[in-house]
């Protein structure tokens, strides 16, 4: 066998023997009918049997991989039910990423320390993943701070959907002068004497920060297929074996789609993925919908990459922008027209979608076109389609969406915005943000996601931790208990809920013969370790399709060989992806056990050495007397 040596499975040559068995494991299946397990054997990429030892031991032959899990807690493979994952691929190697960095003074020093080996033309990029209150110091980074960081390098710092922070020699490379226009939505801070500071704001719009990165040098397609199997790999780190991509803004079909396409015809995807298709042109949304619907249709493709529907926008003018630091935008009076000849078409031809929401007002506006369309029998019509986001849906509107057919998909943004939804809304209105207990207890299916990579990090413990605490990054309590699920619920939401919204939740979401062999072994039991750790918890070995696409510590080697991160220069080859920070300090009582139980560790470990003559016996008292008793 080609991983570690187990004693007790013995190969026998046998037909159709397990590609992979996963052993002295705590599994939790994600099956109702099943639960738990120790063990299981994989097959041409499927679960073939779940048991203990004894049901796994006759399916091991000569070639068989068996893992040995060592107690540790197995999931099934997590499902991210809203992620940017083929943008954020395209761009992962040029990004300097201050996910979980835990101070304003550490991300400044990475970002010195980047300009540094950035080569001239080339950017230095902070997109997303990160909030001023997961900081110590509780702030963004000042101008004068990047200008001093890099002072000939250009530098881009987004904050959020709420603004950027351009160092003077980003002002120059995205061409910004005083004689500059803020654009539509946007607004470019200048000083007393009319030049641009640096700061953009989304007034409420966000166009004018994307708009602005877009300016920014491009990968060409070899180095974009190397950083997308990167960020595939980075996702892999944490259990993440799906991912519904939400599409985006500046995410055209199909030429943005071609290398996940290229990564899926080569075999080279560690990731299932089931995209979107997203207009980018106001005033053509329709042309774009009807020439994709003679294109491609839903489920085309396979188990790797396959098409979901359209959305996360089907018209731009019924985009509601939820940056929380402004008020929620007003919609034009007349963009039911529009809006209802891009659903009813969809909804005519077999096509699902979903639908950026954040606002109850803008909620209840499509609905109404809904049940316009219910009344000519096209809801529900078979299709799936959901809401994104919805922070503040009402009672009313879940009964609505729920007679329609439809599903919610919830996002942790409030993770790294609850505090500016708190200075506007007010702690009442965040307690409900948004109200998942709800949504689940009208027997929706609730999936979860990250809107990952530039608002929330693409890390989904977070997420998870969001989940079940209520608690933002900076550790304020936003949603009471009341609104909160227990750590299965979170992880079915993980799971099982994002299989279901692409219609696979037969074969994907739970640990059964039959199903895709998609799991991760755990570096922590999330079932036991204490709340605030659920956020530090990464995957040890991850497993896609019965193929092993990440491993770490006693299984480090096993994955699959990726080429370097190129080019030589880019942030990600310096400092890796998410920054993994130190779990929270244990409360006194819990430091003492602790500290108790590692010297008494330290003993057994002193007595089993005199045992085999390793210490003299003479030896035998505390290395510290304060600790005898």
């Amino acid at each position: 066998m080609s991983t570690m040596p187990v004693g007790g499975l013995v190969p026998h040559a046998i037909e159709n023997a397990a590609d992979l068995i996963v052993r002295n494991a705590k599994i939790h299946t994600g099956d109702p009918g099943r639960p738990h397990a120790e063990a299981l054997a994989i097959h041409d990429g499927v679960i073939t049997v779940v048991g203990d030892d004894k049901d796994v031991a006759p399916h091991v032959g000569p070639g068989t991989k068996v893992v040995d899990a060592l107690g540790r807690r197995v999931i099934p493979g997590l499902n991210d039910a809203h992620l940017h994952v083929i943008r954020g691929g395209l761009n992962y190697v040029l990004e300097l990423r201050w996910d979980g960095v835990r101070t304003l003074r550490q991300g400044l020093a990475m970002l010195r320390e980047q300009a540094a080996r950035t080569p001239k033309g080339q950017w230095v990029r902070v997109v997303g993943g990160w909030s001023a209150e997961q900081f110590a110091e509780r702030r963004l980074p000042t101008v004068a701070e990047l200008n001093a960081a890099a002072p000939d390098t250009p530098v881009f710092v987004l904050h959020l959907y709420q603004s950027a922070v351009l160092n003077r020699a980003a002002l120059k490379a995205a061409g910004f002068t005083r004689d500059t226009p803020d654009p539509k939505g946007g607004q470019i801070v200048r000083g007393r004497d009319g030049e641009p500071t640096g700061m953009l704001l989304a007034s409420p719009s966000a166009l004018i920060l994307y708009s602005t990165l877009a300016k920014a040098p491009v990968l060409d397609e070899e180095h974009r297929k190397t950083s997308t199997r990167h960020f595939l790999r980075e996702l892999n780190r944490f259990g993440l074996t799906s991912a519904i991509d939400a599409a985006g803004g500046f995410q055209n079909f199909p030429d943005n789609y071609e290398t996940v396409t290229e990564l899926a015809r080569e075999g080279q995807l560690s990731l299932r993925i089931a995209y979107h298709l997203f207009p980018q042109t106001a005033g053509q949304e329709i042309d774009d919908l009807t020439r994709w619907i003679g294109m491609v249709r839903p489920e085309d493709g396979d188990e790797w990459l396959r098409l979901n529907g359209a959305g996360e926008n089907l018209t731009w003018a019924a985009a509601d922008f939820e940056n929380f630091a402004q008020p929620r935008p007003e919609h034009s009076p007349d963009y039911e027209v529009e809006f209802e000849k891009a659903v009813r078409l969809l909804m005519e031809n077999g096509w699902g979608f979903r639908l950026h929401a954040t606002y109850d007002e803008t909620i209840r506006r499509d609905l109404a076109v809904f049940e316009k369309l219910a009344s000519e029998g096209l809801f529900p019509g078979g299709n799936r389609w959901l809401f994104d986001h919805a922070e503040t849906v009402s009672p009313d509107s879940l009964d609505r969406i729920a007679a329609l057919g439809g599903a919610m998909s919830v996002q942790n943004r409030l993770s790294f915005q609850g505090e500016a939804f708190v200075r506007r809304y007010g702690p009442g209105a965040a307690a409900d943000a948004p109200p998942i207990r709800a949504m689940l207890d009208r027997g929706l299916t609730v999936g979860a996601g990250t809107d990952a990579t530039r608002v929330s990090t693409y890390n989904p413990w977070v997420a998870l931790h969001w989940l079940v605490s209520g608690r933002s990054v900076g550790d304020l309590a936003l949603r009471p208990p009341t609104n909160r699920v227990d750590r299965q619920t979170a992880l079915a939401m993980f799971t099982r809920a994002g299989a279901a919204l692409t219609g696979e939740d037969e074969v994907k979401g739970a640990l059964r013969p039959g199903s895709y062999a998609d799991l991760a072994v755990l570096s922590e039991d999330y079932f036991a370790v204490p709340e605030p750790d659920i956020a530090h918890i990464e995957s040890l070995l991850t497993v896609t399709g019965g193929r092993i696409v990440y491993a770490a510590a006693e299984y480090e080697g096993l994955d699959e060989e990726l080429p370097p991160v190129s080019p030589a220069w880019s942030p990600v080859a310096h400092f890796g992806g998410y920054q993994a920070s130190r779990r929270a300090a244990p409360p006194g009582a819990r430091q003492a056990e602790l500290l108790g139980q590692a010297i008494a560790e330290s003993e057994q470990h002193r007595q089993w050495r005199i045992a085999r003559g390793l210490t003299p016996e003479a030896a035998s008292t505390p290395f510290d007397p304060c600790f005898v008793l």
